[in-house]
């Protein structure tokens, strides 16, 4: 897809190694979706280019200009101001656009309003003419106007709007807002409303710095100021570059005014933007000026104006660019149905640019000297604090810049684009190269502007090189930049050519290396797993169960067959092997009465695992059906993804099919069932499963899910449980684990092959006999049985109360992989047991603390605690 080759030389960091040593998760692609198949389909006109200027100006897909050109020619759309059919067709297709827009943002019209202008900057003009600015009189100091330095140069240029109304503008650095996060403001009158605006980029678009968008409610409050004086504060952020490649919940953070650029989310259409207009601040705007459309009533004769209530209509001059806002909704459409949201290019993007930063930094010239010099606020070490931008200069042997024209020039070789020169933010690339105000002018004298190509002067850099990623960018992009690096200056010394080969001739491993189908169930952080270990910060912010999913890796189904995982290699824990007491298999039943789950590392709701039996089937009187009834249950394989939100279900003869996570909020209609003699809250999942369900059994079926809002308590009181509180259960039959012990299962396993009368061996192989009793925690154990003994464990510092053993039924007999039945393993416990046939014990949390994320994970040593009076078996050393 991209790269050009290099010779021999400094090896490139393996992508894969990369995200293996990563103390956090490090998600690339969207999910089974393959990012090779999009780009050639979506993006086929990027064959042998390698295109880095996503900051610039993101690239759309050709679905997306194939739904909007089918729209336009399958519908007629006619000035809204009009009051004919294709007028009002317009008008009500526009105003659903804005509520998509505002959606998107995760608010709605009853907070803000959407204001269409021609781009970010022409709604930042329409906030500096319209606020309500207060000029210094003898008893008033008057309105200030505050940027981050760190601002593009719309920002600034505000500050000719408020200079022309007598209104203070003062630059504040970054450093000075930090410091002011850290100390107290001044208690100020609160009964001064004198309206200052303070303005700051959620990204820095010069160098991806990610400001905290906490600075919204801590500057309006008055907890934190750009400059101490009295008077309340309202903050504008640009969120422009920011919005590209990040979600922003406006219900979270409420900014007062919010410009957007839509081309840097979608590519196309370009021109046009809008303004998000808080409206509790919205009635204090003020306007002059009127066009077309803004006005309720107005003489021609008289200075007689009366504008429009609603703010969009009273600051949309003229008739707007109805058909380009029309297009945003094929915009959202296909970011949506490509990616899977804003979440994911997020994670994607950074994973991209930290790798890329990472190589891009280890590069050394022989003498350790380091090939560039990156310009930078953060490490790159989450994406909360960088977004997907790497800004540099390329350095020679002996440590002075290359210009960035030269750099541009010899990309433009490999046909790698990228962008240079200071990026309309001349405060960031003052900061971080080091010009001063008189260097400024100087280079100005010398004959520099803003765009060209005078990228040295007396040996100094006037700009840079930056690079960004997008949603559609791939490793073989960042490789094909990284080689091209390593080829330009790492190579010339050898006296070699460089190489001219274009991208389509990359030697970039391809997507199903790089990708490495996405690292099995989050593991790879340690060597040592910690059950109860949280994440890095932002990683898992917003999960159900009070454990984020959104952000975690997806995990990869594991084989099904006899393989041995390495832990059970090294251990021999396969055939009941005494040691320490560890976790050797992990299992989820999504779907109740469904195929296992496998996972070696996953995380803790408060309910049990999370998503265990958070589903299950049911027929067409909404009766739960279960292997009892319907043996062909367990041929039905679900497999979960965090990342993506989503459950795909497969099975022999079917194609795969997905399901959501969680209920679409309000529309999810909520119905009453039973469970275990329990009245549970569900929704049904939809008819496109019920159709595929009811296929592959051959009568009406329906998947439904329990309700999130819905809080199921468990019978028994657990131990240590606070008062006035209950446990909470999903649709499990008694508790919210299950544990079973590889001795117990090995003394079966002996029994029933000895009882073979055919001779043959391992009638039932360990892993299919496991699979029968369908337990959530596998161990490896010294003694059959002594699990029944125990009356507490503890996993690291997670603590499980046992709460008695689990009573079998002829569902055991029932092979998990074939769906046929044996009566033989049934026959055996009964024998055994002589009254009721239990195998296995149930556990319930003891005082768990979901405060942060949870996990449970394979290796992980268990520790038993006896039951009084128990008969105490002689266990082995262990550490």
């Amino acid at each position: 897809m991209a790269g050009g080759a290099a010779p021999p030389g400094p090896e490139l960091l393996a992508f894969a190694r990369f995200r293996e040593s990563s103390e956090r998760p490090l998600p690339y692609g969207y999910g089974p979706r393959s990012l090779r198949e999009l780009r050639q389909r979506e993006f086929g006109r990027l064959a042998g280019t390698v295109y880095l200027d996503h900051a610039g100006a993101t690239l759309f897909p050709q679905s997306q200009l194939t739904s909007f050109t089918n729209d336009l020619m399958e519908n007629v759309y006619g000035n809204p101001h009009s009051q004919n059919i294709s007028s009002k067709l317009t008008h009500e297709t526009v105003e659903h656009v804005r509520y998509r827009i505002l959606a998107h943002f995760h608010t709605s019209s009853e907070d803000y309003s959407v204001i269409f202008t021609a781009g970010s900057t022409a709604a930042l003009k329409l906030v500096a003419e319209a606020f309500p600015w207060v000029s210094p009189g003898p008893e008033c100091s008057g309105s200030r106007f505050c940027y981050l330095t760190d601002s593009h140069t719309s920002v600034v240029g505000m500050r000719k709007v408020t200079t022309a109304m007598n209104v203070t503008s003062i630059p504040v650095r970054p450093e000075d807002m930090r410091l002011a996060e850290r100390r107290a403001a001044a208690a100020s009158d609160p009964d001064c409303q004198l309206p200052h605006l303070f303005c700051y980029p959620a990204q820095s678009n010069f160098s991806g710095t990610r400001y905290p968008l906490s600075w919204i409610g801590e500057v309006k409050a008055g907890r934190m100021c750009p400059v101490s004086v009295p008077g309340k504060w309202f903050v504008l952020l640009d969120a422009a570059s920011y919005v590209s490649t990040s979600p922003l919940d406006l219900s979270v953070h409420q900014a007062d005014f919010v410009p957007l650029s839509f081309y840097k989310l979608f590519g196309f259409p370009t021109g046009l933007g809008a303004l998000l207009v808080n409206n509790r601040v919205a009635p204090l705007l003020r306007k002059t000026y009127f066009g077309g459309g803004t006005a309720a009533a107005y003489l021609a004769g008289e200075d007689f104006y009366i504008p429009r209530s609603s703010v969009a209509e009273r600051f949309e001059d003229g008739t707007i660019s109805f058909l380009d806002v029309i297009a945003l909704k094929h915009g959202f459409d296909a970011l949506e149905r490509l990616t899977g949201g804003m979440e994911n290019i997020k994670q994607h993007t950074f994973t991209l640019a930290q790798y890329t930063y990472t190589a891009l930094s280890a590069l050394r010239y022989p003498d350790g000297a380091p090939v560039v010099r990156i310009y930078s606020d953060s490490e790159f070490s989450s994406p909360e604090e960088q977004g997907p931008i790497i800004n540099f200069n390329v350095l020679d042997h002996s440590g002075n810049i290359i210009g960035y024209s030269q750099v541009d020039k010899m990309a433009s070789l490999y046909n790698i684009h990228v962008r240079t020169g200071c990026f309309c933010n001349t405060g960031a690339c003052q900061r971080h190269l080091g010009i001063s105000d008189e260097m400024v002018k100087k280079h100005l004298q010398a004959g520099h502007v803003c765009g060209d190509d005078v990228d040295l002067i007396d040996g100094q850099p006037t700009g840079s090189v930056r690079i960004s990623f997008g949603y559609m960018s791939t490793v073989e992009d960042a490789q094909a930049f990284l080689r091209f690096i390593i080829a330009m200056q790492l190579h010339q010394s050898d006296g070699q050519p460089l190489p001219q080969t274009m991208p389509a001739e990359a030697g970039a491993p391809s997507e199903s290396e790089a990708q490495d189908a996405i690292p099995a169930i989050m593991d790879g952080c340690s060597s040592s797993p910690q059950e109860d270990a949280p994440i890095a910060s932002g990683v898992c912010s917003d999960l159900p169960s009070t454990v984020g999913a959104a952000d975690l890796h997806s995990p990869l189904p594991m084989t099904t067959g006899t393989q041995h995982t390495p832990l059970e290699r090294a251990a021999g824990v396969l055939d009941g092997g005494l040691g320490p007491y560890v976790i050797t298999n992990l299992y989820l039943y999504p779907i109740k009465s469904c195929a296992a789950f496998e996972v070696t590392t996953w995380p803790l709701g408060n309910q049990g695992l999370l998503y265990d039996r958070s589903w299950m089937v049911v027929n067409h009187n909404g009766v739960c059906l279960s292997q009892k009834q319907e043996p062909r249950l367990c041929l039905i394989q679900p497999f979960i993804d965090l990342q993506q939100k989503v459950m795909v279900l497969k099975a022999k003869g079917m194609e795969p099919i997905e399901v959501p996570l969680e209920e679409d909020g309000e529309q999810a209609q909520i119905y009453q069932s039973k469970v275990c003699a329990d009245r549970v809250n569900t929704y049904n999942c939809g008819e496109k499963i019920s159709s595929w369900l009811s296929r592959f059994f051959g009568r009406p079926c329906q998947l439904i899910k329990q309700s999130s809002k819905f809080q199921r308590s468990a019978k028994k009181q657990g131990k240590d449980q606070p008062a006035g509180t209950t446990a909470s259960l999903s649709l499990v039959n008694e508790a919210q684990y299950l544990l079973i012990n590889r001795s117990s299962v090995l003394e079966l396993q002996q029994q029933l092959n000895a009882s073979d009368e055919n001779g043959k061996e391992e009638l039932f192989p360990m892993k299919d006999l496991i699979s029968r009793f369908r337990a959530n925690i596998i161990t490896n154990g010294t003694r059959a049985f002594e699990e029944e003994k125990w009356d507490e464990i503890s996993i690291g510092s997670l603590r499980f109360q046992v709460s008695g053993p689990c009573h079998r039924c002829q569902m055991i007999c029932i092979d998990q992989q074939t769906g046929q039945r044996n009566q033989n393993v049934f026959q055996k416990l009964s024998e055994r047991c002589e009254r009721k046939v239990n195998f296995g014990v149930y556990l319930m949390h003891m005082s768990l603390d979901l405060s942060s994320p949870r996990f449970l994970s394979v290796g992980s040593q268990v520790c038993p605690v006896l039951k009084e009076n128990a008969e105490c078996p002689d266990l082995p050393a262990s550490d």
